[in-house]
């Protein structure tokens, strides 16, 4: 895709599905907008922007197929119910970092009081996963250390003689990581994937919030698909990437998950004011009162943008080099070339 043409797509107006497929790619590209100069260029080459962009997509791809083994472990991974951490005397802060052991943490509680967890329907729980409140926040956090891994390796060949082939496909494979990466932080801007009241109101309602059952479907896609959304305002207020650790105090460290844990609480703030809106006619779409949402899901989109920009950012910014690739890299310089064959 030539420059022209790809500028053109970034600035104007589009009418589909938003974070359905549309508002996840803007998330991505949102956040390639943030990284510095100091940030590889090889990821604002056209056709690396173009399957970053496309790549946001993919997580969602995955649910085409009725194989269960992979519903299993992909549906949970794109929220996490924060009201659902209560039963189990947990909190934001006291889960472990540790995917596995936040699953051990549920299971000793649920097995120490089973008539307060009762079990899920069979018949609607074909996945076997919907006791788990999500698994939102370890994907973004596991995620951003295979970023930080292949940038290892992709330093390492540049610097210490990789070949071309070697480059180009560690270069992909950062491509590749980035873009799935994208969902996830995405999902994770939209304040429905941080609640139980994911798709209608469910808990007690004293403000009589919609518990209409299209509700998350009509945030996801139908809001922007019936009003569209201007790009260049949203382009135009993104801030240069920023190491993640400058959100927390504290300085950097190895472990990403307290700063994704506390952009998802932040977002969980919003979640009422989604509802909130809504009531107020603000979301519907109809006259002038009906498109003031589009504000409110733009500032959605631009805070998951700047926050995937922050974790590609440290990525590399920490990946060290890779010592025992480099130990072997080394080796070849020290092998005897080849002597050529007579023709």
């Amino acid at each position: 895709m030539r420059t022209t043409t790809l500028l053109f797509l970034l600035l104007t107006a589009f009418r589909a599905g938003a974070w359905d497929y549309e508002l996840h790619r803007l998330v991505n590209e949102l956040a390639l907008a943030s990284l510095p100069a100091n940030f590889p260029a090889f990821v604002r080459e056209p056709a690396a922007h173009e399957r970053i962009a496309f790549l946001a997509g993919e997580p969602d791809r995955w649910r085409n197929t009725a194989d269960a083994t992979l519903r299993h472990v992909n549906a949970p991974e794109h929220f996490l119910d924060l009201e659902d951490l209560e039963p189990y005397g947990l909190t934001p802060a006291t889960v472990s970092v540790f995917r596995h052991e936040f699953v051990a943490q549920l299971a000793v509680v649920r097995a120490r009081d089973p008539s307060k967890f009762p079990g899920a329907d069979p018949a609607k729980d074909a996945d076997h996963n919907r006791w788990l409140p999500g698994l939102l926040p370890w994907r973004i956090t596991e995620d951003y250390a295979k970023l930080k891994s292949v940038f290892s390796y992709l330093k390492t060949y540049e610097q210490y003689g990789g070949t071309a082939d070697e480059i180009a496909n560690a270069r992909a494979d950062a491509v590749y990581v980035m873009g799935v990466m994208g969902h996830f932080v995405g999902d994770a801007a939209q304040p429905l994937h941080t609640t139980r009241n994911y798709n209608g109101w469910v808990m007690a309602n004293p403000h009589g919030y919609t518990t209409n059952r299209t509700f998350h479907g009509w945030i996801d896609g139908g809001y922007i698909g019936k009003v569209g959304l201007e790009r260049a305002p949203i382009f135009a207020r993104v801030r240069p990437a920023k190491p993640v650790w400058e959100r927390l105090t504290g300085g950097p460290h190895d472990n990403v998950f307290p700063v994704t844990m506390a952009f998802l609480n932040e977002q969980f703030g919003e979640m009422e004011k989604t509802y909130r809106l809504e009531k107020e006619g603000r979301l519907s779409g109809d006259g002038e009162r009906g498109l003031e949402g589009r504000t409110f899901i733009a500032q959605q989109l631009l805070r998951g943008g700047q926050m995937l920009g922050d974790l590609w950012f440290t990525a590399w910014e920490s990946a060290p080099i890779d010592n025992y690739l480099r130990s072997q890299l080394a080796q070849r310089s020290d092998e005897p070339v080849p002597a050529k064959k007579s023709p």
